[in-house]
């Protein structure tokens, strides 16, 4: 990451909600290596629903590391106990059943709980540098031509009377509610549109289709595919995507979001599954046999363009193979 970017981290305070998830844990790992290779000074406020798997991940509150316990879907005010300069809200639902299952649960978890948090850094005022609000690629709903990658201005269609369609729409809504406190009252708030992303410290019960892949390559088993395979989309690794949060809240333009993904993993599921199979497998091979009521989205094509993101400097280093690598 650019030597001056690491330099404007020093002696800065940081709340990051959703600590304990996998992009989440990586960034405050991140931060607290600044600490240990630049005595870099910075401390963290982890905004968590539980404190003893913090605890377990990043140790006992001291020394940088502070915990605030508070739940999204609960609709208290969000008032951690230390003041910050940057706020990462990355607390969020993320799994597929859940959405098709618990369609009002998770409309008011993302968008009802960014409304608390967004309500603190207004609270906070000019000492508040900068939030980022960490979305999805799902927001562009169902894409269907590919010719063109998708830049940020531009959308798919999104069926309303599908429960499914809850987590997209959530994070359609509380992107636009994320502008508005921006555009009314001032709050430096940005937004990033996250790639599905993985790497390092993906969890051994983690059940997206990245995680599922991996276990399979690990113990030389079959894939087996509940779908044709035929969705599309880009990928991102967890340390690209931690430094991509970086340049945005510290070079981005408030108000703004920005797509964050590596464009040459754009791939379709199956094919996805049979790189893994030729890369990492010895005689596992890819099994298609359709299921019905998994709460997978629809078939869709999301090819991102990062080009505003990279107009800030950032580059993706890691390819797909590398990717898998790292957690096979």
């Amino acid at each position: 990451m650019d030597r001056t970017l690491i330099e404007r981290l020093r002696g800065s305070r940081w709340i990051v909600t959703g600590a304990t998830g996998l992009i989440g844990s990586c960034l405050v790992d991140f931060l607290q290596e600044q600490n240990r290779l630049h005595s870099a000074d910075i401390s963290v406020t982890c905004a968590v629903r539980n404190i003893a798997k913090a605890e377990a991940m990043f140790g006992k509150a001291g020394d940088g590391i502070s915990y605030y316990e508070y739940d999204f879907s609960s609709g208290e005010p969000f008032c951690p106990p230390y003041e910050a300069d940057y706020l990462v809200h990355l607390a969020s639902p993320t799994a597929s059943k859940d959405f098709a299952e618990r369609p009002v649960e998770t409309l008011g978890t993302v968008f009802l709980g960014t409304r608390q948090v967004l309500e603190y850094a207004k609270r906070a005022g000019a000492g508040m540098k900068g939030v980022l609000y960490v979305s999805s690629l799902e927001v562009y709903g169902t894409v269907l031509d590919d010719t063109e990658p998708l830049t940020e201005d531009r959308q798919g269609h999104l069926d309303l009377m599908q429960a499914r369609s809850s987590y997209p729409m959530a994070k359609q809504s509380t992107e636009c509610l994320c502008h508005a406190y921006s555009a009314e009252y001032g709050v430096r708030v940005m937004t990033a549109r996250l790639a599905q992303t993985f790497g390092m410290k993906v969890a051994e019960d983690d059940n997206r289709v990245f995680a599922q892949f991996a276990r399979c390559a690990a113990a030389d088993n079959d894939i087996v595919l509940f779908t044709e395979g035929k969705l599309r989309r880009c990928y991102c690794h967890t340390a690209d995507a931690i430094e991509a949060m970086m340049y945005i809240l510290l070079r981005g333009e408030t108000g703004m979001a920005y797509n964050v993904a590596n464009e040459n993993t754009y791939i379709s599921v199956r094919d996805m599954a049979e790189m893994v199979c030729r890369e990492f497998g010895r005689k596992m091979r890819v099994r298609i046999e359709p299921k019905e009521s998994m709460g997978y989205s629809p078939t869709t094509y999301l090819r991102l363009d990062t080009s505003r993101i990279r107009a800030l400097g950032w580059q993706p280093k890691y390819d797909l193979k590398q990717m898998f690598a790292s957690i096979i």
